[in-house]
């Protein structure tokens, strides 16, 4: 019994060593809570002329004050562009992955059939220039050091508030290692698929499992798995929390009480 109880507390030191977020020389997080609300991807509707991740979706959130959440990956010539999806389907309607076309070529194509195209992630910076705080989702479809580099060669020289979060942790690592300074996070949900199956690597970072690789400043979690056991620790032990997509004022009400920041889309949110 003995060596059992030992066993277990030494478990249960090693998860919670594991699952700890940056404890020590943490960046004021205090300028991302100026804006509670971040508008996904935009202020977007995919229905109408504002879709997500484009410019026009970008201009309505500005001008509704609400912070921006938005995804950033690199073309086939390595620019950095605002656009979620590994590949072109569901949003261009044509096949194909973000990076096996230059910047020049997407620009042939439209953003949900209108005449938004995909922006440069220079472009956006641009347009926003500090007037809202800013949620910037490193997508690591590929080398995640490349992707990380090219990025922050823009963001490093942005003057407004904002932040960097990935689902991936070598990206958050990269930012650990590189820019200590700025404010990072742990993307993270329940990755089971239907038939209940969930790839190793997908667990761990389910559970926070890799936050001993990046120590991340905030947690960002899908508000559908919120009651994780991991989350609600991070949380506790520090860890600013975000939560992911909420998508109706009933959903960001039964959240309200456990979340500083709350990615929203499909509504106008009251706080």
């Amino acid at each position: 019994m003995l060596y059992l109880c030992l066993f277990l507390l030494a478990a249960a030191a090693v998860y919670l060593w594991a699952i700890l977020p940056r404890m020590t020389a943490r960046p004021d997080r205090s300028p991302l809570l100026a804006q509670r609300c971040y508008a996904h991807r935009g202020l977007h509707d995919n229905a109408t002329d504002a879709p997500e991740n484009s410019m026009a979706a970008f201009r309505k959130a500005v001008e509704a004050g609400y912070g921006i959440e938005l995804d950033v990956q690199l073309s086939k010539d390595r620019i950095p562009v605002v656009f979620h999806d590994e590949t072109l389907r569901r949003v261009c309607g044509v096949e194909g992955k973000v990076r096996d076309y230059t910047f020049e070529e997407l620009q042939q194509f439209r953003l949900c059939g209108t005449g938004e195209r995909i922006p440069r992630f220079e472009d956006f910076l641009n347009l926003v220039d500090g007037r809202v705080p800013l949620i910037i989702e490193i997508k690591i479809h590929e080398n995640a050091g490349e992707v990380c580099s090219r990025a922050d060669a823009l963001i490093r020289e942005y003057k407004g508030v904002y932040c960097i979060e990935s689902f991936h942790p070598f990206a958050v690592k990269w930012y650990k290692e590189h820019r200590p300074e700025v404010v990072r996070g742990q993307l993270s949900s329940n990755f089971k698929k239907a038939n209940g199956e969930e790839p190793a690597e997908q667990w761990l970072v389910h559970h926070l499992l890799t936050n001993f690789l990046c120590r991340p400043d905030f947690i960002s979690y899908d508000c559908r798995y919120r009651s994780n056991l991991s989350r609600r620790l991070c949380s506790l032990l520090g860890a600013l929390p975000v939560t992911w997509t909420v998508r109706s004022q009933a959903e960001l009400d039964a959240c309200r009480d456990q979340f500083e920041l709350f990615i929203f889309e499909g509504f106008i949110p009251e706080l």
